[in-house]
């Protein structure tokens, strides 16, 4: 049973382009379809969460992270009655636009193209699902509902000032109301982002060897939690002790989240979906103690996982890749794909050839990425 200011596929304020309803799935099931089998979506499995995707089987990339969000987002949707196949397409969708190498290339990316307008991963994603993505012959993009597109756009809050280009586009011929909030299944999408994250990169950094499981028995929150899974299981083994105690924290942000929201919601009382966008604040995060103690771990994660030194030495050789590639394409736009050269052709400015310069290498996997550095270097 949905909550009234749930999103309802018969009140979707539907697609771009209009096209006939399914037999067998609402709205919002075929946007989640769409966006699985798309090749973007595809792509993730070899990009970078933390870890270079070649530099181990078990480290998470962009793809299993955004399956473990969908997967927290599905939770955080059913426990507050909300669309669960809309929450599940937005947290699909959400990484989308990220370039190879995670946060590193949209730096490096971001550096380059800031003369031509910027880079930003949720702007690009919204760019791909509505228009690189190119499989239908009635239309460019996936053709997603408002609903899945305004997710992607807003969930981390609204868009104000100056809004990136490859958003604000789209945003001129279908009006994304940028400066309210999203959706309530959005904003649990944008939650269960931190929560996977949060969770998962602390198993990769154990597995990685960043950090020891003393190290973490030291942190609020963690504190507690292999505390009490001592109490409960004396004598338990290293490995089965820290996959225990890190379940446990997992379930402390998800038990914090849903108790949160359902207090804002109540103080609220939203009866429609333009409520929730309406109410000048998010109805889904963190309770005020929790967000303290989890920036002490975050501040961790970030000086032990995101700067060590081998993660760092890796940072400079990929970001020496994105740097060279970037300028070399704009340069020699010949080499890039023959399915781009049409729109070479019809190019206009030096920004509109950055821009598809962009789009090109935003899309490319790490390992793709790296082979094709290795490959142009021979041919300057």
């Amino acid at each position: 049973m949905l909550q009234p200011y749930a999103a309802r596929d018969e009140d979707s304020r539907g697609r771009l382009y209009p096209e006939e309803p399914s037999r067998f799935r609402d709205c919002f099931q075929r946007d989640r379809d769409r966006i699985i089998h798309s090749s973007a979506f595809r792509r993730l499995k070899h990009k970078t969460q933390v870890f270079i995707e070649h530099e181990g089987d078990y480290f998470r990339t962009r793809l299993t992270h955004s399956i473990e969000v969908a997967q927290v987002a599905r939770s955080f949707a059913q426990a507050l009655g909300l669309n669960i196949d809309l929450a599940e397409a937005v947290a699909l969708a959400h990484d989308l636009g990220h370039p190879p190498f995670g946060h590193t290339g949209e730096d490096a990316l971001a550096a380059l193209m800031q003369p031509y307008g910027g880079f930003d991963h949720n702007a690009q994603a919204i760019r791909i699902v509505t228009s690189l993505e190119r499989h239908y012959a009635d239309f460019d993009g996936l053709n997603l509902t408002w609903e899945t597109l305004e997710g992607i756009a807003k969930h981390n809050g609204p868009v104000v000032g100056d809004v990136p280009y490859a958003l604000a586009q789209f945003n001129a011929q279908y009006d994304l109301e940028l400066h309210t909030h999203a959706s309530i299944e959005a904003q649990v999408a944008a939650l269960a982002d931190d929560v996977a994250y949060n969770s998962h990169d602390l198993h990769d950094g154990l597995r990685a060897e960043l950090f020891s499981t003393e190290d973490l028995s030291e942190l609020p929150l963690l504190d507690g939690c292999f505390a009490a899974v001592d109490r409960k299981y004396s004598g338990l083994n290293l490995y089965k002790r820290r996959h225990v105690a890190l379940r446990r924290f997992f379930g402390i942000l998800v038990d914090d989240v849903v108790t949160q929201a359902k207090r804002r919601i109540a103080d609220l009382q939203p009866v429609t979906a333009d409520d929730i966008r309406h109410a000048g604040r998010p109805m889904v995060r963190f309770s005020d103690e929790i967000w303290e103690q989890l920036q002490v771990t975050r501040e961790f994660l970030f000086h032990r996982m995101y700067r060590a030194p081998d993660v760092v030495k890796m940072r400079k050789k990929v970001t020496k890749a994105v740097e060279g590639l970037f300028p070399f394409f704009m340069a020699h736009p010949a080499e890039l794909p023959k399915q781009w050269r049409k729109e070479v052709d019809e190019v206009q400015s030096e920004i509109e050839l950055a821009r598809i310069v962009s789009d090109y290498i935003s899309g490319m996997t790490d390992r793709f990425a790296l082979q094709e550095w290795k490959r142009l270097k021979k041919l300057r």
